[in-house]
C-alpha cells in the first residue's frame, strides 16, 4: 500500500480530530498551503475506498474517522514494503533494522528492548497454553 503526501496528512489530522466532514479537514489542512475542496474530498473517499477510513452520513455530510490506529497502520505498510525485499531471507529486515536503529537515543532504544521482552514473554505464555 502507498500513500500520498496528503493522504498522510488527512491521516494525521483524523487520528487528532475526528470525526470530521470534508470543509472542516479542508479549512484544517489549506489554511497555510491553499488547495482545492474537490481534492480533500477525492482524498477522503481514496482512503475510505482503501479501508483506512470509516464514514458516517449525518444530514448531508459525511464524517470521516480513522479505521486504523497509527502504529497498525505504520505495521501494514512497514510489512508492505519489507515484503517482496525479505521473502528468501528472514534476516534481510532485521539486519536492515539494526542498521537503521543508529538513529535511535539510548531511551528509544530502550523502550525497543522493553517491548521485545514483552513480545518474548507473550509468545512464551502462547506456547504454554
Amino acid at each position: 500500500m502507498v500513500l500520498g503526501e496528503l493522504e498522510k496528512k488527512v491521516l494525521n489530522y483524523l487520528w487528532q480530530r475526528s470525526p470530521a466532514d470534508v470543509k472542516t479537514v479542508f479549512a484544517a489542512l489549506t489554511r497555510h498551503e491553499g488547495g482545492n475542496l474537490n481534492t480533500i474530498q477525492t482524498t477522503l473517499d481514496r482512503l475510505y475506498k482503501k479501508q483506512l477510513l470509516d464514514r458516517t452520513k449525518q444530514g448531508h455530510a459525511y464524517f470521516y474517522s480513522p479505521r486504523v490506529e497509527r502504529e497498525g497502520l505504520i505495521a501494514r505498510l512497514i510489512d508492505s514494503v519489507t515484503r517482496d525485499f525479505t521473502a528468501n531471507d528472514e534476516n534481510v529486515f532485521i539486519n536492515a533494522f539494526q542498521s537503521y536503529s543508529g538513529q535511535f537515543e539510548a531511551q528509544e532504544l530502550d523502550a525497543l528492548e522493553s517491548m521485545i521482552q514483552a513480545q518474548r514473554e507473550r509468545l512464551r505464555l502462547n506456547k504454554e497454553r
